[in-house]
């Protein structure tokens, strides 16, 4: 049985989600904040802890079996990987920002402008697309200090929540690309068993987390528009209660889907509700 290598985040905003996904698949690991890796003690699987960058040429090399990393970080190496699974988590959208007090209101007025970024592959690339010729200035760091101190007219750069953004002065533009982490494979990685196992645990996982166990009560008079809103996997659990003409339904729905139907519930004749978390869904 292979030993897989996997490489995450050593420090940053992927490391504390990277590492939680692996110990709620099961993984048993210790010392992982004072070592650069770490093995797991139930799975053949060594974890790498690196930085971002280094990820997807890792994986392209074959030094790491796979990994999780940002897709941005992934395009802007131009690693040659495979995509197995997109994580949900480390969500953030790659901008092109300008001054706040910018008269800017078109891409072609870009055009004979600097721009600061770290990403200079992608920003060209979204650039070229759109006929655009400005000036790319690859800066490595605080991109945003850029049009404040004249180095560049723009920045295109990660943006979570734009409070960096506006606290240097500057207000978003242009959306160029989302992102988010993902688990990356090298190629010929892709059916390996061990492998394999290991996307299973984490699409369980993944599957869990967007889902929740509904328990509800409702008379048998309204039992099948309750359960036509909660249809379950496959389909719900009926239960008897002592109460004469009553029964307790146990279903499981996406998280989302239970928010817009909850007052549909409601009306149809569900009571006492109660949602719960679940731990793993395996199909």
């Amino acid at each position: 049985m292979k030993t897989l290598k996997i490489a995450i985040q050593k420090s940053g905003r992927l490391n504390e989600k990277s590492v939680e996904i692996l110990k709620n698949c099961g993984l048993s690991f210790e010392n992982y904040k004072s070592s650069l890796i770490a093995t797991v003690a139930n799975f053949p699987l060594e974890i790498l802890f690196l930085r971002d960058d280094d990820i997807p040429e890792y994986v392209q090399d074959g030094i790491a079996d796979l990994g999780i990393v940002g897709e941005n970080v992934i395009i802007e190496a131009g690693a040659d990987v495979s995509y197995l699974q997109k994580l949900g988590f480390g969500k953030c959208t790659l901008k092109i920002a300008v001054q706040s007090t910018s008269t800017i209101t078109e891409l072609s007025q870009l055009n004979g402008k600097a721009i600061a970024t770290s990403y200079p592959v992608i920003l060209q690339k979204y650039l070229s697309e759109n006929n655009v010729d400005a000036q790319i200035r690859n800066i490595s760091g605080s991109v945003e200090i850029g049009p404040g101190l004249g180095l560049s007219d723009a920045i295109f750069d990660i943006v979570s929540t734009g409070g960096t953004l506006k606290s240097n002065g500057l207000k978003p533009f242009k959306n160029v690309m989302d992102s988010e982490a993902v688990l990356i494979a090298s190629k010929g990685m892709e059916l390996n068993p061990e492998v394999l196992e290991l996307l299973q645990r984490i699409q369980s996982v993944l599957r869990a987390k967007a889902t929740k166990y509904v328990v509800l009560n409702v008379a048998k008079e309204n039992l099948q528009a309750v359960v036509d809103l909660v249809p379950g996997v496959k389909s719900p659990t009926i239960v008897p209660l002592f109460e004469e003409g009553w029964v307790a339904v146990h279903s499981v729905i996406a998280e989302q889907d239970f928010w817009e139907k909850i007052n549909s519930l409601k009306l149809a004749g569900a009571e006492g509700i109660v949602v719960m978390p679940i731990e793993k869904i395996i199909t």
